[in-house]
């Protein structure tokens, strides 16, 4: 049976949580986003190679990393009943360092860092909505790929709590991951390889 939801209507994580058509949506605002079915081969293969990079070197470390879907819930004022949050994303790539966040549902509260890959068909959303909610909630490292051009964005919060552009990195660069203190160094090479 084919569930109906009003577009117009303002939802929290509670109703979020009831809708039970196994149909993708994110949360803004209490505002329903609907995502695309399933991300495409290219999209699928650059999450793969990234997630793979950051978990080796996650391996014996605190932080955890997680793909898509995983529910980050970025509540206003620490709020953490469900009925009192109105913003879940599923980011392509979240890393959580402080594991208090973490529960059964997903994580509550903005991931140190974000990773998000742009499909034809979210560009907006990824480029300009999620750009301003990941900044309003705190997330520390914003990073966004495009994958047919074969370039990434980093962004990382000012101490003015806004998000300035550290690079822009193409084809074969290699990208210092901020939140670990360039301690780990991504080579784009790994990330967009052909196969």
């Amino acid at each position: 049976m084919e569930m109906i939801v009003d577009v117009t209507k303002r939802y929290s994580y509670a109703d979020y949580l009831s809708w039970i058509d196994n149909k993708r949506r994110e949360l803004f605002n209490g505002l329903i986003k609907m995502m695309t079915p399933a991300p495409s081969r290219i999209h699928q293969r650059i999450a793969s190679n990234l997630h793979r990079e950051l978990s080796w070197y996650l391996k014996r470390k605190k932080c955890r990393v997680f793909f898509a879907p995983f529910d980050v819930r970025l509540p206003n004022n620490g709020e953490k009943e469900n009925d009192k949050i109105f913003t879940v994303v599923q980011p392509d790539i979240s890393i959580i360092c402080d594991l208090e966040k973490l529960d059964e549902a997903g994580c509550i509260g903005a991931p140190d860092m974000i990773i998000e890959i742009v499909s034809p068909s979210n560009s907006k959303r990824d480029v300009e909505e999620k750009f301003q909610l990941y900044q309003q909630h705190g997330v520390n490292e914003y990073w966004i790929v495009f994958p047919y051009e074969k370039t990434v964005n980093v962004f990382i919060l000012n101490n003015k709590q806004k998000y300035e552009l550290v690079g822009m990195y193409a084809e074969d660069a290699k990208i210092p991951v901020n939140c670990f203190n360039g301690d780990l160094i991504i080579d784009l090479t790994e990330i967009f390889d052909n196969d």
